[in-house]
């Protein structure tokens, strides 16, 4: 049975408070009141949402006697999610002890949330963008010493969605947040993988917060684009709940498959396309794409006929697989991290002999819940340009080339077992990127 939002709400750890509607930014006090009665609010924004709400939003704690700190505006339309961005905020909200009420969308919520932890002081959020899922997720993204991390740090303990606002942002930015709602379709298959692997179980509750609503809210990718009210507020809703199942389950699995890997890898490698840094979502978005032709491959390959033993014959030793790393990722900055994530998952052949004799025995039924969870393709792909999202990696500056080897090298880099663990277990990898990309 499909939880609604106040029951997912109670599963969160973190966020005690979720109001979602239209036209409430006024509501900001008294959400502030309930939640931190006796403490005094500082908005912080960019010079981009300072004008889109952030300016609204002082004025009304102000006029209720909530906020006696000047707003904390950082002197850039589009800060970068980078450690310094943390710092600067954090030495700001050292010199008082007012509560962040952080305006914005993901760069400004995760630097907020990070800072927030930092000066050991919970924060509240107004979203202005369905752009990401990470609102109401537990940890922030941060570029730290070259390298995108993932900061523990609790999610805010209240959200306001103003709907209204919301459905104003550019599409571009709606785009995003549909491309990486999308994204938990495939996030899923890789879950029932790993489930049925015995590599990690599906958490029921965690599942049915993100999963029994997925496909309602990806319904209407035009309206999405357009604004419209009955497409964002279940798409603002799925991106919201997507944090609540992360915050349930202490792990970002329920939300973040192979798909995230890609972004994950690029985000590491640097990659920026004419001069910035190409949303997460269309990150994900263009590699939800790849993922799901892959599963594709996958599904219409016989594995109930894997012949286990010869795939046990061509399976390295872990020296091997280390110097194959080193080679692969040497001139880069994270390979200390290729190396101690690839050795996390890391089986020797006797456990990849029974891994994969139980892929091919559960094959049939395996088969059938993937097929299930999936979307086709081609309507992924239709429903991408129908909101607005890239579907050619090379719009995000990506070439063929990159994206074929990116699926190696994406699955060096996080332990979490997805399709491109089994694309490679099963010797199956070159074959099928051969037939996607020839």
């Amino acid at each position: 049975m499909k939880l609604n939002v106040k029951e997912a709400l109670d599963s969160a750890r973190d966020t005690r408070a979720l109001i979602i509607d239209e036209k409430i930014i006024e509501q900001v006090p008294d959400l502030f009141k309930t939640n931190f009665d006796g403490r005094k609010a500082v908005v912080v924004c960019d010079q981009t949402t300072w004008k889109i709400a952030g300016e609204k939003v002082f004025e009304c704690l102000k006029k209720k006697g909530m906020t006696e700190v000047e707003p904390f505006v950082y002197d850039e339309p589009k800060p970068y999610a980078e450690f310094g961005n943390v710092e600067k905020l954090e030495a700001s909200l050292k010199k008082h002890d007012a509560i962040p009420v952080a305006v914005g969308s993901g760069t400004l919520n995760d630097l907020t949330k990070l800072a927030a932890a930092r000066a050991d002081r919970p924060y509240m959020c107004v979203a202005t963008a369905a752009s990401m899922d990470g609102y109401t997720a537990f940890g922030a993204s941060i570029t730290f010493q070259g390298a995108k991390q993932t900061f523990s740090c609790p999610a805010p303990q209240a959200v306001l969605a103003d709907v209204e606002i919301i459905r104003q942002a550019p599409s571009l930015m709606t785009a995003s947040g549909y491309a990486d709602l999308f994204a938990k379709v495939t996030a899923g298959a890789d879950w029932i993988i790993a489930d049925a692997l015995e590599e990690e179980p599906i958490d029921p509750r965690a599942w049915s917060i993100v999963q029994d609503g997925l496909k309602e809210a990806l319904a209407d990718p035009e309206g999405a684009k357009n604004g419209q009210l009955t497409a964002i507020t279940p798409l603002v809703e799925g991106l919201i709940l997507g944090g609540f199942a992360m915050q349930w389950s202490q792990t970002s699995r329920p939300a973040s498959g192979a798909e995230h890997q890609f972004s994950h890898l690029w985000n590491m490698e640097h990659h920026t396309y004419e001069g910035e840094t190409p949303s997460h979502g269309f990150q994900v978005g263009i590699a939800t794409l790849a993922v799901t032709r892959l599963y594709e491959k996958m599904l219409q390959t016989p594995l109930d006929l894997l012949d286990v033993e010869a795939c046990c014959k061509q399976w390295d030793e872990w020296p091997e697989w280390e110097q194959k790393i080193k080679e692969q990722f040497e001139n880069t900055d994270f390979l200390e991290t290729a190396l101690t994530q690839t050795q996390n998952k890391y089986i020797d052949k006797d456990a990849l002999s029974d891994q994969l004799q139980k892929l091919k025995t559960n094959w049939p039924v395996l088969k059938a819940r993937l097929t299930e969870q999936l979307v086709p393709s081609e309507e992924v792909k239709k429903r991408l340009l129908a909101v607005g999202a890239p579907v050619e990696p090379e719009q995000i500056g990506i070439s063929r080339k990159r994206m074929k080897s990116s699926f190696i090298r994406a699955s060096h880099i996080r332990s979490r077992f997805t399709i491109l663990d089994i694309a490679i277990r099963t010797g199956y990898l070159d074959q099928w990127l051969n037939e996607i990309f020839e």
